[in-house]
């Protein structure tokens, strides 16, 4: 079973280059985020065509989540309110969560906040919006007992490997130790990073900004994650960020990672 995240950065304007990666790259689950498009406009018709079942949970211009899937999802749900109830539903009004099971595997979706800068009020949302997440995900495994996946645009980089020139970053959004230690607090839950499994090393990176030739000198970041609970964790044999569809003609800043079990 392989499972992909790609942040696209809007699905109608990147609707083709999905299209040829997943011809090229026929993926079980394919997680993206920044679809920015309401679920009326979703661009279903042609995912369908090759195959794929789609499940959305977007909004215009901003945001959005969606998986397509080869097999319909189980137990699907969009946003924090299935499992937190009415109290959960201003967080909602940002589209950023979507889970379904899938063969097996509950795969959960996630478009975390940017945060915008440290000290920014954007950035006090984002903290606030990783605890929200801690406490769904405590539900989630409280409530369910299928094997989970996370996986997503994080825009957080874990450690200074993940980032081109980690220096002086601590003071930088996406790299700030409060925002760091959010994630590392939710994945002391039970999750591990699929990728570091097969890449130790520094160097690798998923997003790169389209200012000042980021892709052409490789000044990238590693914000975009699978994390693998312990059974999943055992059972990968690949993970790997697919550089290509990064170098295309009008793409999205992000490359698709993919986990193999």
């Amino acid at each position: 079973m392989e499972i992909a995240t790609w942040n696209v950065n809007s699905i109608r304007s990147r609707q083709e280059q999905v299209i040829a990666w997943l011809q090229a790259n026929p993926v079980d689950v394919l997680c993206l985020q920044e679809t920015k498009v309401i679920d009326g406009a979703f661009p279903a018709a042609p995912f369908q065509e090759l195959g794929y079942h789609c499940q959305f949970f977007g909004q215009k211009a901003y945001n959005g989540v969606a998986i397509l899937s080869r097999k319909p999802p189980e137990n699907a749900m969009r946003g924090f309110a299935p499992l937190l109830g009415a109290e959960a539903e201003d967080w909602d009004q940002q589209k950023r969560v979507i889970t379904g099971v899938y063969q097996g595997v509950r795969v959960v979706n996630l478009y975390v906040p940017n945060g915008a800068g440290v000290g920014d009020e954007k950035y006090a949302y984002k903290l606030n919006w990783l605890a929200q997440l801690k406490q769904y995900l405590q539900e989630l495994l409280t409530a369910r007992d299928e094997p989970i996946c996370l996986c997503g645009d994080f825009n957080i980089a874990p450690e200074d490997r993940d980032i081109y020139n980690p220096e002086g970053k601590e003071g930088h959004i996406m790299a700030s130790p409060p925002e760091r230690a959010a994630l590392a607090d939710i994945l002391s839950l039970g999750w591990q990073d699929g990728f570091r499994k097969f890449a130790p090393d520094s160097g690798h990176f998923s997003w790169w900004d389209y200012r000042s030739g980021g892709f052409a000198r490789n000044r990238g970041w590693r914000i975009d994650h699978i994390y693998l609970d312990s059974a999943l964790y055992d059972q990968a044999v690949a993970c790997r960020i697919d550089r290509e569809p990064r170098g295309w003609e009008k793409p999205s800043d992000h490359a698709p990672v993919v986990v193999a079990l």
